[in-house]
């Protein structure tokens, strides 16, 4: 279990261009990170960084408590990007089944995960007749059907409303009360306590 992580020095580049360079941070079991910054600062690139996705130029990524790197991105992390990634034609259901299994989490966790996620009795809609909300709402929901320590998230509450954003507070809360990590990109604030990394232009 991955029980922190550590950003020492570290410098990213897109093409030719530096994101940002000389970056220290870190997150450690039980606490929450807000990534924040302009558009095309780096979030997004950071946290795919941290995820294996990206090279850094230079720098380090520390994980402690697995044995090393690998380990800990092939079976302690979540990423969450952007964009859901979700299969418009299959059900709630086998959507939400397909990712968890992927994730190595079986049934129960799943349905669980869809309960905890106020999504029951949207199982058996197609996907594409999902509101954008309901939509991340089934994204987020295989982070709870197969847990893993650190989730890096992108944008999680973009499409959520009021009482979405409340209901993922509350999930986030739990992930943190049970040892987990959140690295977070965002533009509004987290609905939970978190520190601050703003990446400068």
């Amino acid at each position: 279990m991955i029980v922190a992580v550590r950003l020492r020095n570290l410098s990213l580049e897109r093409g030719a261009r530096v994101l940002f360079a000389g970056l220290s941070a870190q997150v450690v079991a039980g606490e929450a990170l807000a990534v924040t910054g302009a558009n095309g600062a780096g979030k997004t690139s950071l946290l795919r960084a941290v995820a294996g996705l990206l090279r850094p130029s230079d720098g380090e990524i520390l994980f402690e408590g697995p044995a090393d790197a690998g380990e800990a991105r092939h079976a302690h992390l979540h990423l969450l990007g952007h964009h859901d990634g979700l299969k418009g034609a299959r059900t709630a259901r086998e959507e939400l089944l397909f990712q968890a299994r992927w994730s190595g989490a079986g049934v129960e966790g799943a349905l669980a995960a869809a309960d905890r996620l106020g999504l029951t009795r949207q199982l058996s809609l197609e996907v594409r007749r999902l509101s954008a909300g309901q939509k991340r709402r089934l994204a987020l929901a295989r982070l709870v059907a197969a847990p893993r320590a650190l989730w890096l998230l992108d944008e999680p509450l973009a499409p959520l409303d009021a009482p979405g954003r409340a209901l993922m507070g509350g999930v986030m809360n739990e992930h943190l009360a049970a040892g987990g990590l959140i690295m977070a990109a965002v533009h509004d604030p987290l609905p939970i306590a978190a520190r601050v990394l703003e990446i400068a232009a």
